[in-house]
């Protein structure tokens, strides 16, 4: 093992603020006998901030040696290449990770699922990178088809189904020009926030089936009314509550948001909660953190995801397409009212808006877009834009370019087009030519 090195080169490096190669012995990855831990390793790729991309690619390496016990006894070199830019919420880090683990596991014959795969290269963005990210992304470059959405559940990692996307519907992908990051300080808070709501709920629904059962005879009328208001079983469901997208909208409304306050600082939820039970973020006890809204969101998200694949095998109609675009318009909104929104996708978003509802010369001639949303961690990066499969919604497409560069002077970068994940892809190995 003392003399295996990893070698790393990246392509277009010069277009960041990162260096071109990277190297290490994989003795540094050894603590005596067993792998370092992850936060030594979260340490050692932030000594050097131009160095730290590399934790990415590198840290698939020690994420094998400590999950699955791979043993590196070779020296390994990896060249990145990659047409997908940086921090535009397209999945570029979940996809370099993919990428690379995908093709370590075909050279040394390591046989992983493409779900299992997005699981462990989920550890390397959370622990070693220290971003604190869901597994969308990694489940999506692993397990994603062409021209078809992917049906999942976080919970932790289940493919439900692909959804074929219809012929007539098309989907665009616009880049703000700003820089977004799930390893960012508002996107942290906003998860602390989110699981600081359900342990508010999961306590409120506790308080609830107790005073179902008061001790004292006297309270015995109002433990029958709450009883027979919500159900024991109901409560004591949502009183284990581990996502909070398994609440329906309505048990929120009925029994919870009331109590669930904007904001709260860290010392206050800590006094009166303890700890917010996530494995990924720290609560700082001097922040203020906001709740409502990032509790609110994946309760209503997740009713909009369902109603979004139900729809998507709805007629063929204009309506259809209207209310495709409404949910995708809601979601915006309330990514928004978490702090995760930017000028630059709120005004990709209004453009989309404007050119929807202006007026056309022609009684015959509807809108060809129908909505957008910002994408990935939020704060930045870019917007989905959703639209009908024709050449006026790509002359429109193309009109936002030219009014967001005369607004901001930067020219969006326009994502269009499907490929599979990696597990439908497979790997293709390079061989030298012989002379």
């Amino acid at each position: 093992m003392e003399q295996c090195r990893f070698c790393k080169v990246s392509f277009g490096s010069e277009l960041s603020n990162r260096a071109p190669t990277f190297d290490m012995d994989l003795s540094d990855f050894m603590d005596g006998d067993k792998p370092i831990s992850y936060e030594k390793a979260k340490e050692y790729f932030s000594q050097d901030p131009s160095q730290k991309w590399a934790a990415y690619v590198a840290g698939t390496v020690l994420v094998l040696m400590t999950e699955l016990g791979v043993q590196f006894t070779d020296s390994m070199s990896i060249l990145v290449s990659s047409s997908v830019p940086e921090g535009k919420g397209v999945s570029s880090s979940a996809s370099v990770e993919v990428a690379t683990m995908s093709a370590i596991a075909a050279v040394y014959g390591l046989n992983i699922a493409p779900r299992d795969l997005a699981i462990l290269c989920q550890k390397v963005e959370n622990h070693i990178v220290g971003a604190p990210c869901g597994v969308m992304d990694q489940m999506t470059s692993a397990c994603g088809e062409a021209n078809k959405l992917l049906a999942m559940v976080c919970q932790p990692a289940e493919v439900k189904e692909l959804v074929s996307i219809p012929t007539h519907i098309r989907f665009w992908g616009l880049d703000s020009g700003i820089r977004h990051s799930v390893g960012g300080t508002d996107y942290g808070s906003v998860r602390v926030g989110t699981y600081m709501g359900r342990k508010m709920i999961k306590c409120a629904a506790s308080d609830l089936i107790s005073q179902s059962f008061p001790s004292a005879p006297t309270q015995s009328c109002d433990a029958s009314e709450e009883y027979e208001k919500y159900g024991v079983d109901l409560l004591k469901s949502e009183a284990s509550l581990q996502y909070l997208c398994n609440l329906p909208p309505h048990r929120y409304e009925a029994a919870y948001a009331r109590d669930i306050p904007e904001f709260i600082t860290g010392d206050e939820f800590k006094e009166k909660y303890g700890d917010h039970n996530d494995a990924v973020t720290v609560i700082d006890p001097k922040r203020s953190y906001s709740v409502k809204a990032p509790t609110r969101h994946p309760i209503y998200e997740n009713f909009r995801v369902e109603a979004f694949k139900a729809l998507l095998t709805a007629a063929k109609t204009d309506e259809q397409l209207s209310a495709l675009g409404e949910l995708m318009y809601q979601c915006h909104y309330s990514y928004n009212a978490c702090g995760l929104g930017s000028d630059g996708t709120d005004r990709l978003v209004n453009l989309v808006q404007e050119i929807q509802h202006r007026k056309t010369t022609s009684q015959h001639e509807g809108p060809s877009l129908f909505g957008a949303k910002i994408t990935g961690g939020g704060s930045g990066g870019s917007v989905c834009v959703i639209g009908k499969n024709s050449l006026k919604s790509s002359e429109e497409i193309f009109e936002i370019q030219k009014r967001y560069k005369a607004a901001t002077g930067y020219l969006p970068i326009v994502f269009e087009g499907s490929s599979p994940g990696a597990g439908k892809f497979g790997y293709l190995k390079i061989r030298w030519r012989s002379a």
